[in-house]
């Protein structure tokens, strides 16, 4: 995920930014977030991701089965129907963030000067289509892309949760009563537990789209690229780098859950 991550857990920020910066609709950050989620519901922070939409949707429907159950009619959700949930939102998110990754990382790994490669992000496309058709040349990784987007944003999702209601719980408080600096908290746990349940494949994905093509190619496909990391890595190849993404994890994951849960309190 690497940058694509940041930019969807740190979009929420960004439109309210440019909210700000545009309108004097607003007394400020908080009353921004607040209408906005208010007025526009809690994707319009996401107007470049899908995954919050399909979350919510694939939620909607587990809600709704539970409620027709005849022995225990609920609309609660268990921690494994969050998971599958956010698994849902993460690979439908996996259209867009596969091949958008790719020229990404293609575009960051090419030489410089003359011996470039491409241009810019439209002739990697051009280019990567070209070479190899659209599925195994602008969506090459693609299948350890979905499996990494599944289990990041199932985990994410689902680690949320289980903190906010243990808290509820634990101190017999609504959930709304939870603090700012709590939800804060837990949001930016979440976002160390996205990285720590799915890195792996997040390697595997960036050495196959940063790899040779045509005869330069090392990796044959996403099970070649495991075997040939661990017998030349062992397992320290699959987690090098884990280290700043925990880092910056933290700190964008705690804002975004803090922001969407206060603007969601304000709306009751």
């Amino acid at each position: 995920m690497n940058q694509t991550e940041a930019a969807i857990v740190g979009q929420p920020f960004d439109i309210v930014k440019v909210r700000l910066q545009t309108t004097t609709q607003y007394t400020g950050a908080l009353d921004g977030a607040t209408q906005i989620f208010k007025n526009e519901g809690p994707t319009a922070f996401y107007k470049v991701s899908i995954q919050f939409g399909a979350f919510h949707y694939a939620r909607r429907q587990f809600s709704a089965s539970n409620l027709s159950s005849p022995t225990n009619p609920t609309s609660d959700l268990t921690y494994g129907q969050y998971y599958l949930s956010g698994a849902f939102a993460g690979i439908a998110n996996s259209v867009i963030s596969g091949p958008i990754e790719h020229v990404r990382i293609r575009l960051q790994t090419q030489p410089h000067g003359a011996a470039r490669l491409y241009s810019g992000p439209l002739d990697c496309i051009r280019k990567l289509s070209a070479h190899n058709g659209v599925l195994n040349g602008l969506y090459r990784g693609e299948a350890v892309t979905i499996l990494r987007e599944a289990q990041a944003y199932g985990v994410w999702f689902l680690a949320f949760e289980w903190m906010m209601n243990a808290d509820a719980k634990r101190n017999n408080v609504p959930r709304d009563q939870i603090s700012q600096l709590r939800v804060a908290t837990y949001g930016g746990l979440a976002g160390e537990a996205l990285w720590l349940s799915s890195y792996p494949f997040d390697v595997v994905k960036s050495k196959m789209q940063s790899d040779g093509l045509g005869a330069d190619q090392k990796y044959q496909s996403m099970r070649d690229c495991f075997a040939k990391t661990y017998r030349g890595e062992g397992l320290r190849g699959f987690w090098k780098g884990i280290g700043p993404t925990l880092l910056r994890a933290m700190p964008v994951s705690a804002g975004t859950f803090a922001v969407v849960e206060m603007a969601m309190r304000a709306m009751k």
